[in-house]
């Protein structure tokens, strides 16, 4: 299922909101045991190849537009990184197809303008081990900004801390990510 104002601008001018390094410095703790990632809907792959290259674990990089993953696929060759698994999957429908358990982190970034977030945080919940860590990033509702979703469809930190505590998420905390992702904010959240 396609989510509301969907869409990617040009790569080049989306690349111009992020600093993929230094958001993941804060944002990437892959907790317990486990070195697998899952990135829920990885776009052109700005903080999938980042992602990859912190951990010894696969990245699972999903995304419902075959574009998109197959972007990821030739920038994950070019830099040989044989450790993303970049694939085409509908996760409000279909989940993520990953056993319960099996990741150590999850990356939700600026999905939760969906209609239905709280179902991609309990398909996160469910996948990721104890200990295993979900960071959120989404686009800022309290200021204009050159991309993103409708102000009236963005949700609130406060919202999305909410979410993930109704899908079981818990020692939620913010990061400030104003240095490298100016126009969003960021959480984390324990399984």
């Amino acid at each position: 299922m396609k989510g509301r104002e969907s869409g990617m601008p040009d790569e080049a001018f989306w690349t111009t909101f992020f600093d993929p390094e230094a958001a993941l410095e804060q944002l990437l703790i892959v907790g317990g045991s486990y070195g697998d990632i899952v990135e829920f809907g990885c776009g052109f792959g700005t903080f999938t190849l980042p992602a990859a290259r912190r951990t010894r674990g696969v990245v699972t990089a999903l995304d419902i537009e075959p574009e998109m993953v197959e972007v990821v696929r030739q920038k994950a060759d070019v830099e040989q990184h044989e450790n993303i698994r970049p694939e085409v999957r509908d996760v409000v429908v279909d989940g993520t197809g990953l056993k319960t358990a099996s990741q150590g982190h999850a990356m939700i970034f600026n999905l939760l303008h969906l209609e239905n977030p709280v179902v991609l945080l309990r398909e996160a919940h469910r996948v990721l081990g104890t200990g295993g860590v979900l960071s959120v990033i989404h686009w800022r509702s309290d200021i204009a900004t050159p991309r993103g979703p409708s102000l009236e469809i963005r949700p609130t930190a406060e919202q999305c801390r909410a979410w993930m505590q109704e899908a079981g998420f818990k020692a939620i905390q913010s990061v400030d990510l104003q240095a490298s992702c100016p126009y969003h904010f960021g959480l984390l959240g324990q399984r």
